[in-house]
């Protein structure tokens, strides 16, 4: 059973008592977040070795860790239930990574979305390459509402397969979402500080197709040194 605590908590997030707008942070949440990121850290750490295939990277983050019980009962995850390649109700999306709590089974459409995209060396100024598929099939299916946002706020993870500057990279894409005229930014990607010796997580924040407020979490996770080649 949920604490007082976040009873009241959950009650101020639900989204319809926003009226379009975003809270200024969502604690929940960030506290989930920052749990993933412990889990990324662990398959660092493990040496775990990936194939440069954005599905079976999530798939192991998802399966040997998100899921895990003993690292759930570790790191205190185990009030939140994880899913993968979940077919939304009331949209056409597929979601990567689905959220859900106690609070789903009152509310259905009362969880979180994690979308994952891999990020790598290739054409990071263009159109055609992996920052420009992490705008245009990544933070754009939240803002065309390919993907729910029930709580407004969502996340995405940049699975980095390449040696790279990962906050020069990170302003690539703030400059080609910046130049989109598709997606209406209000605030571009700045970095964030709630994750504990983690430098790479940052935010967003965007108008939807309904011009309703919409936060979108970034978390770079650097797997260059675990790719098969």
């Amino acid at each position: 059973m949920l604490a007082k605590k976040e009873i009241l908590m959950y009650s101020k997030l639900d989204a319809k008592n926003f009226d379009g707008s975003i809270p200024f942070y969502d604690t929940s949440f960030e506290d989930i977040l920052s749990k993933i990121t412990t889990c990324y850290k662990m398959m660092v750490s493990d040496n775990v070795i990936l194939d440069n295939d954005e599905n079976k990277i999530r798939n192991i983050l998802l399966l040997n860790y998100l899921k895990n019980n003993q690292v759930r009962q570790q790191i205190g995850f185990s009030q939140w239930l994880f899913d993968r390649e979940v077919q939304e109700d009331h949209s056409v999306g597929r979601t990567d990574i689905k959220i859900s709590s106690i609070d789903t089974f009152s509310e259905q459409d009362a969880y979180y979305i994690i979308e994952c995209k891999r990020l790598d060396n290739v054409n990071t100024s263009g159109v055609s390459g992996l920052n420009a598929e992490y705008i245009k099939n990544g933070i754009s299916r939240f803002i065309q509402k390919y993907y729910s946002s029930y709580y407004r706020v969502n996340a995405m993870i940049g699975f980095i397969v390449d040696e790279m500057d990962i906050n020069l990279n990170t302003g690539k894409i703030n400059n080609l979402l910046m130049n989109s005229t598709t997606i209406n930014t209000t605030k571009e990607i700045i970095k964030d500080n709630f994750i504990y010796d983690f430098k790479y997580h940052y935010h967003s924040e965007h108008l939807d197709k309904d011009s309703d407020g919409l936060k979108i979490y970034h978390l770079m996770f650097d797997f260059s040194g675990n790719i098969q080649h």
